[in-house]
């Protein structure tokens, strides 16, 4: 695998090359609040609106989450000392969460991955400088770190490709990418060739995603990206902070968050070159922190650092338009969500 990279709207497009390669659902919604130490749980109905549960303890600050491939099981993160991560049951049928164990991280991090097989939990440090490994048994229980790898400065998201045998890692602090290949088997991470992918300075690479074909990687950096367009009255130069991206399940739209200048930036993308073409932005409420799109592709859910409410949105299959549909009470911190779905 190599990179070839190029630079789109702010957010980087990435080719990877040589990689081998019924009954109405029901969805739920989970929404971990910083700065209450809880995650809020939502069931989304079918008409694209939010019916609020009881919320479920965590710890302070609890922040990154990750779902189970089976859908079997959610993990939390909790920043703060002794670092952990919680495991939670879900429910298919109320989608409640229940408490099933807690287990030592390595690190504060920002950022968890389940890795495609569910047997292994991936996390990237940005306080550390340091990825990880933890095993995951058939009942959900993390174990103790089994590999923790020094890398550079401020590691903000890890994540594999969908072959399941590498791993990427983008460094704000040293605007690089760090590649590994990854045994499914093992766990184990061991450098790629080239081990690094170096990027304009000052860029501040944070979230990386996926294409469904597995044929292009979109980066998002912080520093750099987010707003696709200049807001009136703001430096552009200096005052983007972009925070989260995600792709429609059908890989038409792509969403980049912008927490300055509080707007959901919307971006077509071509199927066969991974093309990216500004669409429009959306304002939200102050300082989006981080945001899930449904298995349907109609439904966006946006949670807000700075704000005591979520918003939905409808997602237009046709234009990737996105109309608010309504806000709900959360609580404070709100940071990252999960959108789970069950048939």
């Amino acid at each position: 695998m190599r990179f070839c990279a190029g630079l789109t709207g702010g957010i980087m497009l990435t080719t990877l090359m040589s990689i081998a390669g019924g009954a109405e659902a029901a969805s739920f919604v989970y929404v971990s609040n910083a700065e209450d130490g809880d995650i809020g749980v939502y069931t989304l109905l079918p008409d694209g609106t939010l019916r609020p549960g009881a919320k479920v303890e965590a710890g302070k600050p609890v922040m990154p989450m990750s779902v189970s491939p089976d859908r079997r099981f959610l993990f939390a993160a909790v920043r703060s000392k002794p670092f952990t991560v919680i495991t939670y049951a879900i429910d298919p049928k109320s989608g409640a969460l229940s408490k099933r164990s807690g287990a030592a991280l390595a690190e504060s991090f920002p950022y968890i991955r389940v890795d495609k097989t569910g047997i292994f939990l991936l996390g990237a440090s940005y306080g550390g400088n340091l990825v990880s490994v933890n095993a995951i048994a058939k009942d959900g229980t993390v174990s103790d770190p089994k590999q923790v790898i020094p890398t550079a400065r401020n590691a903000h998201s890890i994540i594999t490709d969908n072959t399941n045998r590498f791993v990427f890692v983008p460094h704000l602090g040293t605007d690089q990418i760090f590649q590994f290949r990854f045994d499914a088997k093992t766990g184990r991470l061991t450098a790629n060739t080239p081990p690094v992918v170096q990027l304009k300075a000052g860029s501040g690479p944070r979230h990386i995603i996926m294409s469904s074909d597995n044929r292009f990687a979109y980066l998002l950096n912080e520093l750099t990206a987010g707003a696709p367009r200049p807001t009136p009255g703001r430096n552009v130069d200096n005052d983007i902070w972009a925070s989260d991206l995600h792709l429609t399940p059908d890989g038409k739209f792509l969403y980049a968050a912008e927490r300055t200048g509080s707007s959901i930036g919307a971006l077509s993308v071509d199927g066969a070159t991974g093309k990216l073409t500004y669409l429009s932005s959306t304002p939200t409420e102050s300082q989006p922190r981080g945001f899930a799109i449904d298995s349907t592709g109609h439904t966006m859910v946006v949670s807000r650092e700075k704000s005591e409410t979520i918003s939905v949105y409808a997602i237009d299959p046709a234009t990737g338009a996105l109309s608010l549909r309504q806000k709900y009470p959360t609580g404070k911190g709100s940071n990252w969500v999960e959108i789970v779905s069950f048939e």
